[in-house]
């Protein structure tokens, strides 16, 4: 698994993409057994299954994010929501000054709360930004593979987050295909 997309400029202009793809992780704890990276893997196998599906701008990783629960645990690092903010509408209003008028935002991490009031605040005036995946997604996918736990006993380096990067492929086609 790359978190790096290697498209070029040609493979752009060929997908003629109108909708961009924009993954936002997290760089912090999971216990002792999943990397720092965890939510930036998750967040780019599902986008990988989206680019995979549509022709889409896929956007590398936003790989830091609003992660302060974990300030306390060794190797995390975060940023304020404001700052995320501000990165994410630099971003929106770049791709729209080159034609893209449409961003997903695939969100790895369930503490970026802001990214709600991002989504908010660009459709104000039409449908703009999407954010996916939503807690309704993420019960889908649960169901669809069979998970034991519920969703807030597995919140955190649980079940999901174990099972989704050891299945890549497979493991991201448990989660349902969206329509950017």
């Amino acid at each position: 698994m790359s978190l790096l997309t290697t498209a070029t400029s040609t493979d752009a202009q060929e997908r003629q993409p109108r909708v961009a793809v924009l993954l936002i992780g997290s760089f912090e704890q999971h216990g002792r057994y999943l990397p720092l990276i965890t939510d930036t893997a998750i967040a780019c196998i599902i986008s990988q299954e989206i680019a995979n599906t549509y022709p889409v701008d896929l956007l590398p990783p936003i790989t830091m994010s609003c992660s302060h629960e974990h300030a306390a645990f060794p190797g995390t690092v975060s940023i304020s929501a404001k700052t995320l903010y501000a990165v994410i509408d630099d971003i929106r209003a770049f791709l729209a000054r080159s034609g893209i008028h449409k961003l997903v935002i695939v969100n790895g991490h369930g503490g970026n709360y802001v990214l709600s009031n991002v989504v908010q605040e660009a459709n104000v005036d039409g449908p703009a930004v999407s954010l996916f995946p939503l807690g309704a997604d993420w019960d889908r996918a649960r169901d669809h593979a069979g998970l034991l736990s519920d969703r807030h006993a597995a919140m955190h380096a649980g079940e999901i987050e174990t099972s989704i990067p050891r299945g890549t492929r497979a493991g991201a086609g448990r989660v349902r295909r969206c329509r950017p």
